[in-house]
């Protein structure tokens, strides 16, 4: 009996195995980037309607980072908003029929969670500089070194499993309803799964925030209070 969590490979790319959430993700992106490109490549200081949307949608981004982080958001906005953006599409990507989310997948989980480490660790270094940043494991105490340690590697599962157990529970539900009671039943639970893939993608990006201003601490606010002090002198 072969697991629910298997995947089986749609084709190969020499050693390499391509599965259905690869192919989705590669598809994902594709969209993204030509919607980007499409949405910015007449920008005006008269905006219209989808640069008023993108602008809004920015300074909302930018708003939860600078009151999640306490800092200026223009360096973290492009890795927040990339993760917050992508995982709300991958999990509305269940609406398409026949196409599986890919963060219903392990896979993907795990390296969205993984990325989320490296960045952690890339701005912590970045502004603490390499020596701060491994101090933070020893705070309060030395004795306290194993415990950040581990909270540092228990986080990022718990990133994988929050959102895969969300994604795919929803995944199975929907399937389950489908197959016993026809298509029209389940767009209620359909509704409530768009609901849960937008609160899902807004959990990771904020846990996101939450992890990178753990690292970089006080050191990320002194450069948006200095300004704003600077704007105050007369």
């Amino acid at each position: 009996m072969t697991s629910p969590l298997e995947i089986t490979p749609l084709f190969f790319l020499g050693p390499v195995p391509i599965t259905a959430p690869v192919v989705v993700t590669w598809a994902i992106m594709l969209v993204l980037t030509l919607v980007s490109i499409l949405a910015t490549r007449r920008l005006s200081l008269t905006p219209s309607k989808t640069q008023a949307v993108l602008e809004m949608l920015v300074e909302t981004i930018d708003g939860q980072i600078r009151d999640t982080m306490q800092t200026d958001a223009r360096p973290y906005r492009p890795l927040v908003g990339s993760i917050f953006i992508f995982v709300l599409v991958a999990n509305w990507s269940s609406l398409v029929p026949g196409v599986e989310p890919p963060t219903a997948h392990l896979e993907t989980d795990t390296a969205l969670a993984l990325i989320v480490f490296g960045a952690t660790i890339f701005y912590g270094i970045r502004i603490r500089g390499a020596a701060g940043y491994l101090k933070t494991f020893a705070e309060p105490s030395w004795v306290m070194i194993p415990l950040n340690v581990v909270e540092q590697i228990t986080r990022t599962f718990s990133l994988i499993v929050r959102l895969f157990g969300n994604v795919m529970s929803g995944v199975f539900v929907i399937g389950i309803v489908v197959s016993l009671a026809g298509l029209l039943v389940p767009i209620p639970l359909m509704a409530l799964d768009l609901l849960t893939g937008a609160v899902q993608a807004y959990i990771f990006a904020v846990l996101t925030m939450v992890f990178i201003g753990a690292a970089v601490g006080g050191e990320a606010a002194s450069p948006t209070n200095s300004h704003l002090q600077e704007q105050k002198q007369p």
